[in-house]
C-alpha cells in the first residue's frame, strides 16, 4: 500500500493544475489499482477477454481526465476509481450479454449476496448494478458505502473517511445494503 501522506499530496497537486503529477502518482497506486482490479475480475466469467492490468489502465486514464476533481486524498482517489472500475466492469458486461442471445442472465443466490466475493458471470453483474441503482434512489448513502466497499476495494475505515461518516454507521450500511440487495435480487429473478 502507498503512504497515504505521498498520495495526498500528489493529488493535491493534480487539483491545483500540475499536469505531471499524475506521473508521479502512478507508481505509488499503480499495485494497489491492480490488485483493486484483479478482485473483480474474479466475477467475470472464464475466458473474459478483460484482464486485470487493461482494467487498472483504463481505470486511471479515466481518472486522470477528470479535470473538475478536487483530490482530497488517498482514499477519495480510491472512491472515485471505484465509479470508474464500476462502470468499465457494467458496460463490459452489458457489451458481453448483448451479443449472447437472452443476455444469459441468473438470479444471485443468498450466498453470492451475503458474501459478495464469490465468483459468478459478468451478466449478474448486470442485476446487481441495477439494483445498486435501485438502493440509490432509495438509500444514496448505503449504495455508496456499496460501491466504495465492492467495488472500490475500500476498507469500512477507508469508506468512512471518504463519506465522512463514523466505521460503525458504515458497517450498518453495509449489513443492510447486503440485505436489501438480496432481497431486490431474489424478487427481480422472478420476473
Amino acid at each position: 500500500m502507498s503512504p497515504p501522506d505521498d498520495v495526498t499530496e500528489i493529488l493535491q497537486a493534480a487539483s491545483a493544475g500540475d499536469r505531471t503529477a499524475f506521473d508521479r502518482l502512478l507508481p505509488l497506486i499503480y499495485e494497489e489499482l491492480r490488485e483493486i482490479a484483479e478482485r473483480k475480475l474474479g466475477f467475470e466469467r472464464e475466458g473474459h477477454t478483460l484482464q486485470a492490468t487493461a482494467l487498472a489502465h483504463e481505470a486511471f486514464l479515466k481518472l486522470v481526465d477528470q479535470t473538475r476533481v478536487e483530490w482530497r486524498n488517498r482514499a477519495h482517489f480510491f472512491a472515485v476509481a471505484s465509479q470508474a472500475i464500476r462502470r468499465i466492469l457494467v458496460d463490459h458486461a452489458r457489451h458481453h450479454a448483448a451479443q449472447k442471445r437472452g443476455g444469459g442472465e441468473r438470479p444471485l443466490s443468498y450466498d453470492e449476496i451475503l458474501d459478495i466475493s464469490v465468483e459468478r458471470p459478468d451478466s449478474n453483474l448486470l442485476h446487481l448494478d441495477r439494483a445498486l441503482e435501485r438502493l440509490a434512489v432509495e438509500h444514496p448513502e448505503k449504495a455508496r458505502v456499496v460501491e466504495l466497499r465492492f467495488f472500490g476495494g475500500l476498507t469500512s475505515q477507508e469508506a468512512a473517511t471518504v463519506l465522512g461518516m463514523g466505521v460503525r454507521t458504515v458497517e450498518r450500511h453495509w449489513e443492510f445494503s447486503r440485505a436489501w440487495l438480496y432481497r431486490n435480487l431474489m424478487t427481480d429473478g422472478e420476473d
